[in-house]
C-alpha cells in the first residue's frame, strides 16, 4: 500500500486554504503540514527555503496571498504586488529545489484584461490592459502563473494553476474597508438591520468580533459610537452604480476543484490536461449585477431598509464571467448555488458572534 502524500497547504488560515484543509481531511488525508504566519513568513526567502528543506512535502497548495477589495487594492498597491510576488517566488522555487513534483497555485480572475470578451477564456491572458484598480495584484498573479509554467518547461515539474472567480463562504474577511464585495455587503446589511432595531449591544458585539466600524459606516446606519445610541433611521450605501456583473463561487466548491485539478492524471486525460498545466478557470457558470446581489443578500440577512449606490465610487471591471468549459470538460462542475451559499455564509458570520 502506498504511503499517503505529505501535503503542505500554504495559507491554511485564509478562507481558501482552510477550505482545502477541510476538503482534504474529509477525504481521509491527514498527512497535512501547515504553518501560521508567525511560524513561517512566506515573504522571507531564507525561512521558506529552510522550511522546505526540513519538511520536504510531496504536494503544495499555494493558497497564501495578500487579498482585498477595490479599496484595499487602491490604498496598498505596493503591499499587494510586493508581498504576492515574494510569496509566489519563494514557495515555487523552494518547492522545485526540494524535489516537490506537484504544486497548485491559486490565482484570480483579475488576471484577465478589463475589456476581455465574455465569458473570459484562458486564452485571454495578456491580450489587453488590466483593470487599473487592482493591476498590481493582477500582475503578481500573472507572474505566479508564469513561474509555474516556466518551472514546468525548464525542469519538467507538474506545477498547475487555477483561476477562481469571486469567492465567498466560511472564513471570509468582514473588514468593512478591505474585504471583498459580498462579505462587506453581509456585514453592512446586518449592522443596518441592528441599528433599525436599536440593538446597540449587538452592534458593539459585532465590532468586537469583526473590527472597528468606520465613521462613515456608523453615520450611514445611524449609530453614534460616542453616545452609544442609534440617532436616526439609517440606510445602506454601496460603492459604484450597481450595474457591473459578477460571478460568485462558494469556497467549498473551490476547494473541491483545487483537489480535483491537483489529482488529475495527465497521462489519463491527455492533451486537455497538458494544456491545463498553464492555468485553468474555475467558475460557477453564471453571474448577476451587484444590485441584484445586494437584493439577495438583504433578503438573506433580513434587512428591509433603503439601499443606495454611491456613483462617485469606482465600479471596477464592467463584467467578469469565467469560461469554465476547460475544467468542466475534465469532469468538474460547481455544485453550491448562490442562494444556498449565501445562507451558509451568513450563518458562518453569525456563528462568529457567538
Amino acid at each position: 500500500m502506498n504511503n499517503p502524500p505529505k501535503i503542505y497547504v500554504a495559507g491554511h488560515r485564509g478562507m481558501v486554504g482552510a477550505a482545502i484543509v477541510r476538503a482534504l481531511k474529509s477525504r481521509g488525508q491527514l498527512n497535512i503540514i501547515t504553518r501560521t504566519h508567525a511560524e513561517l513568513d512566506l515573504v522571507d526567502q531564507s525561512a521558506v527555503s529552510s522550511f522546505f528543506a526540513q519538511e520536504r512535502p510531496d504536494q503544495v497548495y499555494l493558497a497564501a496571498a495578500k487579498v482585498g477589495g477595490i479599496h484595499a487594492n487602491n490604498t496598498y498597491p505596493a503591499d499587494f504586488i510586493y508581498q504576492n510576488l515574494m510569496i509566489e517566488a519563494n514557495v515555487v522555487h523552494a518547492a522545485h529545489v526540494n524535489g516537490v513534483e506537484k504544486l497548485l497555485f491559486l490565482g484570480s480572475s483579475c488576471i484577465y484584461p478589463k475589456a476581455a470578451p465574455q465569458p473570459m477564456g484562458e486564452e485571454a491572458l495578456l491580450t489587453g490592459t488590466l483593470e487599473p484598480t487592482n493591476e498590481p495584484y493582477a500582475i503578481a498573479k500573472i507572474a505566479g502563473i508564469k513561474l509555474c509554467e516556466s518551472y514546468n518547461r525548464q525542469y519538467g515539474r507538474d506545477y498547475r494553476s487555477v483561476m477562481p472567480t469571486n469567492l465567498y463562504g466560511p472564513g471570509d474577511s468582514y473588514h468593512l474597508e478591505n474585504s471583498h464585495v459580498l462579505p462587506a455587503m453581509i456585514r453592512k446589511f446586518y449592522l443596518a438591520k441592528l441599528a433599525q432595531g436599536d440593538n446597540v449591544a449587538a452592534i458593539e458585539a459585532d465590532q468586537a468580533r469583526y473590527g472597528a466600524i468606520p465613521a462613515d459606516i456608523c453615520q450611514m446606519i445611524g449609530f453614534d459610537p460616542v453616545s452609544r445610541k442609534v440617532t436616526k433611521r439609517g440606510s445602506v450605501t454601496l460603492w459604484g452604480t450597481g450595474t457591473p456583473f459578477r460571478e460568485f463561487l462558494h469556497v467549498d466548491d473551490m476547494a473541491d476543484a483545487s483537489i480535483f485539478v491537483m489529482d488529475l492524471d495527465a497521462q489519463t486525460h491527455g492533451a486537455n490536461t497538458r494544456a491545463m498545466l498553464g492555468h485553468v478557470n474555475v467558475g460557477f457558470g453564471s453571474d448577476l449585477t451587484i444590485k441584484e446581489l445586494s437584493e439577495r443578500v438583504a433578503q438573506v440577512v433580513g434587512y428591509e431598509g433603503e439601499v443606495t449606490f454611491d456613483t462617485g465610487k469606482p465600479d471596477g471591471t464592467p463584467k467578469k464571467l469565467m469560461d469554465s468549459r476547460r475544467i468542466e470538460s475534465l469532469g468538474w462542475k460547481a455544485r453550491i448555488d448562490l442562494d444556498t451559499g449565501l445562507r451558509h455564509a451568513y450563518a458562518d458570520y453569525l456563528q462568529g458572534l457567538l
